[in-house]
């Protein structure tokens, strides 16, 4: 049901039911779009310890490359999708994917790591475009079930990155070394834009768009700010996200440093979480029809809490293993799969006329969330598992109660296979 200031757009809106072709290929162009601010990410993962020597900088400056990174991605979300209500969906992510290719270019040219961190806020501040709009874009062309079922197969091309990119990353790093992979992200966003210039459509027309004023963008974003149900959903999959960033953030130096993985080795097991997240997440559309999507992401996330909390226990009884490290977080994670895409789903479905600002504010908080972690993270690291851990169960917990908050009363009672 739709509420608050703006209407839902219905009158003269363009019909975009589109082919079962056309579907999968808005879900590849989307998807990979998607992807090209995490492979910035994860493919210099496995770098970070040669990083640090080559420029001479310790661990807490190197990760701060990271950090960095994700506060420019998240917050400049905020832009982002206003904009995009008010000029249409592709102008903004021409002008983002322009930047990143920019960032990337001053991250391979650093001959330090300031010159490293100040690119990386630039490539953050174009890939946040990236992130932002295709979530609207989906929006835009479907609600409720449907639109699960496209954010998922976003979903699968965009959990790709995890496998591939440590892997490539590695590939490109033995080699030619880590100024490889900045390279390589620039080439990929150049694809990314002839994607979007020759497959993707405008799907935020002249007629639907807001009134180019700061009154508008203003009021928007105060509809979404006191609607808890929107704010609950936003911050579930905030923390979810959070959980996996302090991964992102401690797990080169724990795989490399601590189990004396090499980087091509860490990246086979960083890769292992990804495929429990792409499983899951497939099954987000077909578990929400059978059951309600809210009782989705109420019971995903008990079961990730229940296996970051397992694991937080082992470790804490000190046991320091690998393989129940990797096998933990694989199951842990596989449900976050379940979690992230539904909550963003439910959080845009009463938002269409405002899609745009609702995905920027909901990405923002998200993205801030997982840079605040990181920087946690990097606090508190000393090398070994147990900070990551704790981090990661925390993070865990504070997203199934918020689940329970903020989804129980809503939460259907499941419908019977016919």
């Amino acid at each position: 049901m739709q509420t608050g200031l703006f209407p839902p757009l219905r009158a003269g809106q363009k019909d975009f039911s589109v082919s079962s072709a056309t579907y999968t290929r808005n879900a590849i162009v989307l998807g990979l779009l998607s992807a090209v601010g995490p492979f910035a990410i994860d493919m210099y993962l496995p770098a970070l310890p040669s990083i640090s020597g080559d420029l001479k900088a310790s661990t807490a400056a190197t990760q701060m490359t990271l950090t960095v990174f994700f506060f420019s991605f998240g917050l400049c979300q905020i832009v982002y999708g206003p904009l995009s209500d008010v000029v249409g969906r592709k102008p903004p992510l021409y002008f983002g994917l322009a930047l990143f290719i920019i960032g990337s270019i001053g991250c391979a040219l650093a001959p330090g790591v300031e010159w490293l961190i100040a690119a990386r806020v630039v490539q953050g501040i174009g890939a946040a475009a990236g992130m932002v709009i295709p979530r609207a874009v989906i929006r835009d062309l479907h609600t409720g079930h449907e639109a699960t079922q496209l954010m998922s197969l976003v979903m699968l091309v965009f959990s790709v990155s995890p496998i591939l990119a440590p892997i490539t990353g590695s590939a490109l790093i033995v080699p030619f070394g880590w100024r490889a992979v900045f390279v390589a992200v620039a080439i990929a966003a150049v694809l990314a834009f002839a994607l979007i210039l020759v497959f993707l459509p405008e799907t935020r027309l002249h007629h639907q768009r807001l009134e180019a004023s700061v009154g508008s963008v203003l009021c928007g974003f105060g509809e979404l700010l006191t609607n808890s149900r929107f704010m609950g959903l936003a911050f579930i999959g905030g923390f979810g996200i959070a959980s996996f960033f302090a991964f992102l953030a401690s797990s080169s130096f724990i795989y490399i440093d601590h189990y004396g993985l090499t980087p091509t080795q860490y990246s086979l097991g960083f890769s292992v979480n990804a495929f429990g997240f792409i499983g899951a997440s497939q099954l987000a559309a077909t578990l929400g029809r059978r059951f309600g999507l809210s009782r989705v992401v109420i019971t995903a996330a008990a079961c990730c809490t229940a296996f970051m909390l397992l694991l937080l226990g082992v470790t804490l009884a000190g046991v320091d293993s690998l393989a129940v490290l990797v096998v933990l977080l694989f199951m842990g994670f596989a449900f976050l799969g379940l979690v992230i895409p539904t909550t963003m789903v439910l959080a845009l479905d009463d938002h269409g006329p405002i899609a745009g600002i609702a995905s920027s504010l909901a990405g923002t908080l998200q993205m801030v969330t997982g840079g605040a972690v990181i920087a946690l993270a990097s606090l508190f690291f000393d090398g070994k598992p147990l900070p990551m851990v704790a981090i990661i169960a925390t993070c865990a917990v504070c997203a199934l109660l918020l689940s329970l908050g903020t989804l129980r009363r809503n939460a259907p009672a499941p419908q019977l296979a016919e």
